[in-house]
């Protein structure tokens, strides 16, 4: 008798694999800034993954230098869409 449903994401790779397919979805809000919350949401909601299988996913994203995050912890970028915090103000400055 089986009285648990088996986890999806219980492996981190399997998390981190759905994360990044997230990530990569979602339509990144300003200089390739993706909000954690746009993640996160529809992980835990939608694909009913429980904080820890996330966390999992998400700390071996970051690892491997597949996503990076903010030091505020609000917002990821894809590597090859890395934001840039002075944006158009320096390039300004500058000319």
């Amino acid at each position: 008798m089986k009285l648990t449903a088996d986890r999806p994401f219980a492996d981190p790779e399997a998390a981190a694999r759905r994360i990044l397919d997230i990530a990569k979805q979602v339509q990144p809000a300003m200089k390739g800034r993706i909000y954690i919350e746009l993640i996160n949401g529809p992980f835990l909601f939608r694909d009913r993954a429980s904080p820890a299988e996330y966390g999992a996913g998400l700390k071996l994203l970051i690892e491997r230098k597949e996503l990076m995050m903010h030091d505020s912890g609000t917002f990821v970028w894809l590597p090859d869409a890395e934001p840039t915090l002075l944006g158009d103000q320096k390039q300004a400055k500058s000319a």
